[in-house]
């Protein structure tokens, strides 16, 4: 039998008193001066992140005044939209607003300040919250509500012990995060690496004799689209090509071609590039580019624009309200043309790369947000306590639990 199983058969074999929070805990009240705070003593709904990611130092701080005094132990939880489940365990001493809820308990031979955090930073607290919450545009949660959220009272030596038990997962699946997270992020530079270096020509013709630069006019057919934005269609048969990464759809089209389309103004431009074949629909302050050169693959001229369009289009755009992209820069964007062979194999490795990448974009985010939710299931787990008994994981289901955590860090070690 695992320790917490020892302990719960031991001290709370019936099950563990729930209670409202307000028995067990309070509002702080006291009040500092706010000469007494700094940036990284004073915590107001801005500076704590959202999904329970702790806080940052504030951006501003008030100079006059009182603030609302808060210690190391204390819960402060944001207020002001629930749902982006603003909460931290204070590990120093500080000051906050009424913004921001302050929960102190109320005798500490009761309650261990980080077994009540986990009850707090639950998605069932924050469920709970966002239905007591009121308001439109910027619901605030109701303190009231927030004081009669019932919260598991079992023996000291239990809450210590689940307390570890979750600070250790917690750690792992931390550890684990930063693991996928930088191994995304060096698969990302991998490919740029790659695909700069093998889409690097030299625009003086310097050792790449067999390459021809000619304009993007003398190769294309370029045009906008003569579509809006509010012509699109949930359910439309065609995509419709705007100025940002997602396509939405449209029920009617306008090309019937392979093009290579671009936004032609605001934050995506030089950014946002689409490969299509087949018939679709374009915005129209978006561009589409169709090869009409024989001697140069559409898919080869994809790879190299999203190469290199952004540098170029960056001296060059024009610089108003709204950044652009005007007609002449186009024409003038120079393309090198090496033999069709040497375009084929690019095309064959870059295709592989950003399949490969796209894999990863898929494969590693999911694979963090299945750690998140195991974590979060192992928590609930361990906070839920049952009216006759507590409900809590096996001893094998636990080994198992962590030792996957485990061997997933051996095998990338």
């Amino acid at each position: 039998m695992s320790r917490l199983g020892e302990l719960i058969e031991q001290l709370c074999p019936e099950g563990v008193r729930t209670v409202p929070l307000c028995e067990v805990a309070h509002y702080a009240k006291s009040r500092i001066d706010a000469s007494e705070v700094n940036e990284d003593t004073y915590v107001g709904v801005e500076n704590l992140l959202q999904n329970k990611q702790g806080k940052t130092v504030a951006g501003s701080v008030p100079t006059s005044g009182s603030v609302i005094a808060f210690g190391c132990g204390d819960i402060l939880i944001g207020n002001i939209r629930p749902y982006l489940k603003k909460i931290w365990l204070a590990d120093c001493d500080g000051g906050t607003n009424g913004d921001v809820l302050t929960v102190q308990i109320d005798d500490p031979q009761t309650l261990v300040p980080q077994f009540l955090y986990y009850v707090l930073s639950s998605d069932q607290f924050f469920t709970y919250d966002v239905q007591n919450s009121k308001g439109a545009k910027m619901p605030r949660g109701s303190k009231e509500a927030v004081m009669k959220y019932p919260v598991p009272i079992p023996p000291l030596e239990v809450q210590r012990e689940i307390v570890r038990l979750l600070d250790n997962f917690t750690e792992l699946t931390a550890e684990l995060t930063a693991e996928l997270t930088a191994e995304l992020t060096a698969r990302k530079k991998q490919y740029e690496f790659y695909r700069d270096m093998l889409l690097s020509f030299d625009v003086h013709g310097e050792g790449t004799s067999n390459v021809i630069w000619r304009t993007l006019a003398e190769i294309a057919e370029i045009g906008t689209g003569s579509s809006n934005t509010n012509e699109a269609s949930e359910n439309g048969a065609y995509p419709f090509f705007v100025r940002s990464q997602e396509p939405l759809w449209k029920d009617t089209y306008e090309y019937d071609e392979t093009a290579i389309i671009t936004a032609g103004d605001g934050v995506g431009v030089g950014k946002v590039f689409h490969y299509v074949e087949g018939k679709y629909a374009l915005h129209q302050r978006a561009y589409r580019i169709h090869i009409k050169a024989l001697d140069v693959i559409p898919r080869y001229y994809f790879h190299y624009m999203r190469n290199s369009f952004l540098p170029y289009i960056q001296k060059n755009m024009f610089q108003g309200s709204v950044s652009s992209i005007r007609r002449p820069m186009l024409n003038a964007f120079p393309v090198p043309i090496p033999p069709i062979a040497i375009q084929e194999r690019l095309v064959t490795v870059l295709d592989n790369f950003e399949a490969i990448c796209s894999d990863l974009n898929i494969g590693l985010p999911a694979e963090i947000e299945a750690r998140q939710k195991q974590y979060e299931y192992y928590r609930d787990t361990l906070l839920t306590f049952a009216a006759t008994g507590p409900t809590i994981l096996t001893d094998r289901q636990t080994d198992r639990q962590t030792d996957r955590q485990t061997d997933r860090q051996t095998d990338r070690a």
